[in-house]
This record gives structure tokens, sequence and C-alpha cells, in this order.
């Protein structure tokens, strides 16, 4: 019982620490130069975006509203955190896709840099595609994915 006090007092506090931090400019959310191109299209053809992060969905908004491509916030529509599971379990994309409505997982698409999140989105039935970017953890090699180096493709 401590150990969550102390863990939630510390969130609070790094909580504090990140809103002010953009709020003065001293924190700004990176993105790849490809996603707000990315971002926009997307919106403009009517998918509807959505971040699954460990962080909380309060730092993913604070993120997106700070990048320095400016606020993303427009283009998502909604977030989704670890309360609805750990990101390598199959349970939580399965909440992910009830929580979204859909009749049918796959017209789910996950996109993932780790692939044991791939693997568990893929378990839950969505279509999960991994993004090979610069420091990313090497992947296995018959992982069997799609997958794409920049948002542009």
């Amino acid at each position: 019982l401590r150990y969550r006090r102390k863990v939630a007092a510390l969130k609070g506090l790094q909580g504090h620490i990140w809103r002010a931090g953009y709020a003065d400019g001293s924190l700004v959310g990176a993105v790849f130069d490809d996603v707000p191109r990315a971002l926009a299209h997307w919106a403009g053809m009517g998918v509807r975006v959505y971040i699954y992060s460990s962080g909380s969905r309060e730092a993913q908004r604070l993120l997106f509203a700070h990048t320095g491509a400016g606020d993303l916030r427009r283009y998502l529509s909604g977030y989704f955190d670890t309360t609805v599971g750990g990101k390598r379990e199959a349970r939580s994309y399965r909440e992910i896709a009830a929580s979204l409505g859909v009749d049918d997982a796959a017209d789910v698409v996950f996109l993932t840099d780790v692939f044991e999140e791939a693997a568990a989105a893929r378990e839950a039935g969505m279509r999960a595609v991994l993004s090979v970017r610069p420091g990313n953890a090497a992947l296995p090699a018959a992982h069997g994915f799609p997958t794409l180096r920049s948002f542009d493709e």
C-alpha cells in the first residue's frame, strides 16, 4: 500500500513537471518529420488515429500538443494507456478494439516498433505493422509482419 502511494505521488509530481515544462517551452514533444504529414493525410481520408502508450493519457496529450511541428491533437481521436492492460498482452488490444466499437478487430491497423506488441495485437485479431526507425531494437529475422520505414510510404 505504501508503495502505491509513493508511485501515485511521484506520478503526480512528474505530471506537474511536464505541464510546467511544456507550458514554458522547455519541453517539446519529439516526433519524426513525417508524422505531421501522415496524421494530416489520414485525417483528410477520415481515418481515426488513436495513440496507445505506456505513458499516461495526460502525458500523451501534452506531448502531441507541444511538438516541434505544433499541436497535432486535432488529428487524434483518442488515447489509450496501460490502464487497458500491458502492451504485450493480447487482451489489451481486444479491450481497445471493444472500446473503439469495431465489429471486427481486423478493422484496426496497429503500428508499433516493438515486435512483442505487434504479436499481441495480431493475436487479438488486429492487423499489425512494424515501424522500422533509427534507434529501434533489432527485429527477429523472420518476424512475419509488414514493415514501414516512413509514414510517407
